[in-house]
């Protein structure tokens, strides 16, 4: 379905909501499906069900060649390895058994690449008829392995570039060289099969902080010179004190600007040019503490959002464990307005004794993920802070593990392509 696209709903005789098939099937919309409505300015929002199960991370390994800043392998110890045939054999079963439109992104801590039978992974994801997408650091995306992963078909291939120059590059990616990580970008572009839309598409990650910023521009120039279609920036999730110190959302963490709450002043700024003429207005309109819409978006409607629930994700480790996303598949410690926040891992099961679709049924499940999209825990990242901040057993609405209040990808600081 074209996303720019027209679409239109109708309201029958009897007053019931008809939506087009293919948005039907898209959502995993069905008669008596629960869908949580929320009102906007200038209409209605429906959510997608959290029955819909629509997309699966699977880490093929949690090994990497490279070492960088911004990983949270900085401040962990786990058992390190990497799918074993029988546990990719369990999720293939698994994968069967759903119906698509599924999305399936080939990522996690590790490097995809590692993995000696990533392409064979691809293509069994793709002749079950589900779209493929894989994240690297691109230092092993040689002609070989370039033209095994074109091939089997995968549809995106992501690349981590975190700065513009070969120094400041290899300041956060430590161990990799940015000259050979375009250089096998170029050819990966070139061996592509000629389309007016080739695929597989790509697209450049670029994780943001205080050292790097001044490279964006830039980064997005050598991404249009690889042929990129897709561009995502997030923010930094700081693993130690001294990557706090790089983070660029201090004040927007504690800035209730940007939250839709009702009691507080709006101010509503259109369209305009951004240049050294309206930058510092716009910049001090933005901070004035006034709910703000921007050309009609309201920059609070993504606080409380876990975009994971929202896609209908969840997330199947190297070993098979499952979890509902996949920064709850490892124990990790991160930093948030002088905190040390320790995060414990949250494992619904094992793809070797549950199916997904059967794990994704259970009513406790069910539960959580209805929980998260209402998004019913404390405010932890605008709030001053307590001891309940250390970790994500518990909050001061005594909600149980895990407790999501800090979670910045909730908060819209932090995003995965």
């Amino acid at each position: 379905m074209d996303i720019f696209e027209p679409l239109w709903a109708n309201v029958d005789a009897d007053g019931h909501l008809e939506l087009p098939p293919d948005v039907m099937t898209q959502f995993g919309i069905e008669p008596g499906t629960r869908m949580r409505l929320e009102m906007t300015p200038n209409g209605l929002k429906l959510h997608r069900p959290v029955t819909h199960l629509a997309k699966i991370y699977i880490e093929p390994t949690n090994r990497c060649n490279i070492d960088c800043r911004t990983c949270m392998r900085q401040n962990w110890d786990v058992t390190l390895g990497k799918m074993s045939a029988k546990t990719f054999a369990a999720i293939e079963a698994s994968l069967a058994e759903l119906k698509p439109p599924v999305t399936v992104m080939f990522g996690g801590i590790g490097e995809p690449l590692l993995h000696p039978k990533l392409a064979d992974m691809i293509a069994a994801v793709k002749a079950l008829g589900f779209r493929a997408e894989m994240i690297s650091n691109g230092t092993m995306l040689t002609e070989r392995r370039a033209k095994q992963i074109i091939e089997a078909g995968l549809d995106l291939l992501w690349i981590s570039i975190d700065g513009s120059s070969p120094e400041s590059y290899a300041d956060v990616r430590l161990g990799a060289e940015l000259p050979l990580v375009l250089e096998n970008l170029r050819r990966f572009r070139r061996l592509r099969r000629p389309a007016h839309r080739p695929t597989p598409e790509i697209g450049i990650a670029f994780v943001a902080m205080e050292r790097n910023i001044a490279d964006l521009p830039e980064v997005l120039r050598i991404g249009k010179s690889v042929g990129a279609k897709h561009f995502s920036v997030s923010n930094l999730l700081p693993h130690s004190t001294e990557m706090e110190e790089e983070i660029l959302y201090k004040r927007s963490m504690r800035n209730i600007t940007y939250l839709p709450s009702p009691w507080l002043r709006r101010l509503s700024i259109p369209k305009m040019d951004f240049n050294e003429l309206t930058a510092g207005p716009l910049m001090e309109a933005f901070n004035s503490g006034y709910n703000v819409s921007f050309a009609g978006n309201n920059l609070g409607e993504l606080n409380d959002v876990c975009t994971f629930i929202e896609q209908g994700a969840m997330a199947v480790g190297w070993d098979g464990r499952i979890a509902p996303c996949p920064p709850l598949l490892y124990h990790h410690i991160g930093y948030i307005r002088g905190y040390r926040r320790e995060s414990f891992a949250h494992i619904l099961g094992d793809i070797h004794e549950q199916s997904l679709q059967t794990l994704w049924a259970t009513p406790a499940y069910e539960a959580y993920r209805d929980r998260v999209q209402r998004f019913a825990f404390a405010p932890c990242t605008a709030c001053g802070g307590c001891d309940l901040l250390e970790n994500n057993e518990t909050d001061c609405f005594w909600n149980e593990a895990p407790a999501c209040g800090s979670c910045l990808w909730a908060q819209g600081f932090v995003q995965c392509p």
